[in-house]
C-alpha cells in the first residue's frame, strides 16, 4: 500500500471540510531549514509529535502554574494546563471548522519556555536580564535553538507563529493561532479558580455574581459558555472572537483573581522566595560561567552569558532548581565513611 495516501487522504478530507478562512497542512509555509517530508504525517501533526516528545514538554509536569509545591494531587502543574488549553483549542477548531491539528501543535508548544515557580520565575528573570525575559519569546527560542542538543525541532512558520503570539498582545497570523491565545485565557482563569477554591484560598460565593450570571456557576458551565460565544461571534468569519458580554466578564474574573489569588501578601512572600533563589543562582553563574553544565557552556560561545543563564534557569523544573541551589548554596556534611559508621 502506498504510505503517501494516508497524507493526500488527510488533504483531501481538509479542502473538502475546513473553513476557507482555516490554515490547511498542505498551504503551510514551511520550516526554517528544509527536509523530507513524512510519508504519512502532515507537517502539523509531525511538529505535535515533535513537541510531545521533547524534553521541554516532559518538564512542564513539575513546573508550577500557581502554587509553590502544593500539597495534594489534583492542583494544576504547567503540563495539565498544557493540555487544558490544547483541549479547548481543539473544541474552539472543530467548531469553526479550523485545522485541529495546527491548533493542537501550538497549544503543547506555547509554554515550552515557562520559568520554575511560575509567573513569578518569569519576572524575576525579565529584571535580571539586560534582554529581558518574557515565556513566549522564550518557548520560541525553546523549539528553534535549544532542543535536540542545540538544532532545535525545525517548527513550521504557523505553529513557530502561534507559540510566540499566543500572548493578548499577540497577533497571530492564523486563526488556530488566535483559538490558542482565547483558550490559554479560558483556561488559565478556571482552573486557577478551581486550584484556589481547592486551596481554600476562595469560596465559590467569593466569585463576581454578575461574572458568574454571565458565564456560569461552574468551571465547566463557564468553559462551554465561552466556547459557544467564540462559535456565535466567529462562525463563517475572518475571525476568533468572542462575544462582548463574555470577553467582559472574563476579563473581570481575571482581574479578581489578580486580585485576590495572583497578587496576594502570601502569594508576594513565595515570590520573594523565588526571587532570592533565581537572583543568586543568575548572579553565581554569571561569575562563575564555567559551572555551567557543558551544554549550555557550549552554547555561551554562540550568544550571551545573560541570555544562556536564563536558558538554563528557565528551563528548570521547581524541584530542581532548589536543588541547584542547594548544592551551590547550602552546607553540606562530609560524607560518613566506613570507619565513621563502625564507630558510633
Amino acid at each position: 500500500m502506498d504510505k503517501g495516501e494516508v497524507k493526500r487522504r488527510t488533504y483531501a478530507k481538509e479542502r473538502a471540510y475546513l473553513s476557507e478562512y482555516a490554515c490547511l497542512s498542505e498551504n503551510t509555509r514551511g520550516r526554517l531549514r528544509p527536509e523530507t517530508a513524512c510519508d504519512m504525517r502532515t507537517d502539523f501533526q509531525r511538529d505535535r509529535d515533535r513537541i510531545i516528545y521533547s524534553k521541554a514538554f516532559l518538564r512542564l509536569k513539575n513546573k508550577t502554574q500557581v502554587f509553590f509545591s502544593p500539597e495534594g494531587d489534583h492542583f494544576r502543574t504547567r503540563m495539565t494546563h498544557t493540555i487544558d488549553v490544547s483541549q479547548i483549542a481543539r473544541s474552539i477548531a472543530r467548531s469553526l471548522a479550523l485545522n485541529e491539528d495546527l491548533a493542537e501543535a501550538i497549544a503543547l508548544g506555547h509554554d515550552l519556555g515557562h520559568t520554575p515557580f511560575g509567573h513569578a520565575g518569569e519576572r524575576v528573570l525579565n529584571s535580571l536580564s539586560p534582554g529581558g525575559f518574557e515565556h513566549n519569546v522564550q518557548s520560541l527560542r525553546v523549539v528553534d535553538v535549544l532542543e535536540k542538543e542545540g538544532k532545535g525541532l525545525n517548527l513550521t512558520f504557523e505553529v513557530r507563529d502561534g507559540i510566540l503570539n499566543h500572548k493578548k498582545s499577540g497577533k497571530p497570523a492564523t486563526l488556530e493561532g488566535k483559538a490558542v491565545s482565547l483558550a490559554d485565557r479560558i483556561a488559565y482563569v478556571n482552573h486557577d479558580i478551581e486550584d484556589a477554591i481547592r486551596a481554600d484560598l476562595l469560596k465559590e460565593s467569593d466569585l463576581p455574581r454578575a461574572d458568574v450570571r454571565v458565564l456560569g456557576n461552574s468551571s465547566r458551565d463557564r468553559i462551554n459558555t465561552m466556547i459557544t460565544s467564540i462559535y456565535e461571534n466567529s462562525i463563517g468569519k475572518n475571525a476568533v472572537t468572542m462575544g462582548e458580554k463574555e470577553a467582559a466578564a472574563l476579563e473581570h474574573l481575571r482581574a479578581f483573581m489578580f486580585e485576590r489569588v495572583y497578587i496576594t501578601p502570601v502569594s508576594m512572600q513565595e515570590e520573594e522566595r523565588a526571587k532570592r533563589m533565581l537572583s543568586a543562582m543568575y548572579d553565581y553563574f554569571r561569575k562563575n560561567k564555567d559551572k555551567l553544565p557543558a551544554f549550555y557552556l557550549g552554547l555561551s560561545e554562540r550568544f550571551p552569558l545573560e541570555q544562556v543563564i536564563c536558558d538554563y534557569l528557565s528551563s528548570m523544573t521547581d524541584k530542581f532548581a532548589v536543588a541547584v541551589f542547594d548544592n551551590i548554596f547550602v552546607p553540606h556534611s562530609w560524607a560518613l565513611t566506613q570507619k565513621d559508621i563502625e564507630e558510633l
